[in-house]
């Protein structure tokens, strides 16, 4: 089992909001309200960890193991949403979100293959490790640039953990882990040719809600996320490049492959699906 394991490896890191978080360096003249705007919609979309923690737990109903590991992840996750509502509560307490704004983003996932649904969430850990640290870098505000900090900490451990979970998906399933994986890594790797964030929290999730069934469209501005992205923060070229370079950087290890590339991980998704579809015929 992984569980036990990686619960101890957390809680040797955890931090506390009492204590990690120099609420009393606060310097109310370095933020703004274009700031403190883009933390409620942060904090919202962390709160959306509540619906994807229901989800794995109705489609990995098979392993306890995972199941349990999702205790840790959903509470950490949760934090995240908590230590930003605190920021808005003790300086902006005008940008907190209601309950029902929280609310909003608490709708049910279309059931997914097990296997991709992990790849996916594996991405999204790398993915907002990056999008955390070049947030931190974009405050000025001393505090939100430290819990920026502390989140972003958590979410490379996250995807630590994930990565370990396929790990053991592959000494389970072999070829057919491999497919899923690769399948989504070619997806997550591509964001050149597409035209939205790569994050779970940007990507359809419910086909009767289509096409508002991504949690970005449940949040009270719906397109905050491009713009946090492209003209706030300005998750640009080289940040996104760190992104893709980890995602093929483990699964080079995973696979035992060398992926320099998108073209290279593809190539490989055809190569392992081909072999897939061969013991199935």
């Amino acid at each position: 089992m992984i569980y036990p394991e990686a619960f101890a490896s957390l809680e040797r890191v955890r931090w506390s909001l009492a204590q990690d978080v120099p609420w009393g360096s606060f310097q109310a003249d370095l933020l703004t309200d274009e700031q403190a705007a883009t933390i409620k919609m942060n904090a919202i979309t962390e709160w959306s960890a509540l619906p994807a923690t229901e989800m794995f737990l109705r489609d990995f109903r098979h392993d306890s193991d995972f199941s349990a590991f999702m205790s840790v992840w959903f509470y950490e996750e949760q934090k995240h949403a908590l230590v930003l509502m605190e920021y808005l509560r003790r300086f902006r307490p005008d940008m907190v979100p209601t309950e029902a704004e929280l609310h909003e983003v608490r709708f049910e996932f279309d059931p997914a293959p097990p296997m991709e649904t992990l790849m996916l969430h594996f991405c999204g850990e790398i993915r907002l490790t990056q999008w955390y640290r070049c947030a931190g870098q974009w405050h000025t505000e001393p505090v939100i640039k430290h819990i920026y900090g502390l989140l972003s900490g958590d979410e490379a451990r996250h995807g630590g953990i994930y990565f370990r979970y396929m790990q053991q998906a592959i000494e389970r399933l072999g070829d057919e882990a491999r497919a899923a994986f690769s399948k989504v890594g070619v997806l997550m790797t591509s964001s050149s040719r597409s035209a939205k964030a790569l994050h779970p929290t940007n990507l359809h999730v419910s086909q009767a809600l289509f096409p508002n069934d991504t949690v970005q469209s449940h949040l009270p501005d719906p397109a905050w996320l491009e713009r946090w992205l492209d003209e706030q923060i300005r998750f640009d070229a080289p940040w996104e490049a760190k992104v893709v370079n980890t995602i093929l950087t483990k699964l080079s290890n995973l696979f035992g492959r060398n992926f320099e590339s998108t073209k290279d991980l593809n190539r490989y998704r055809k190569e392992v699906g081909q072999v897939v579809t061969a013991a199935a015929v």
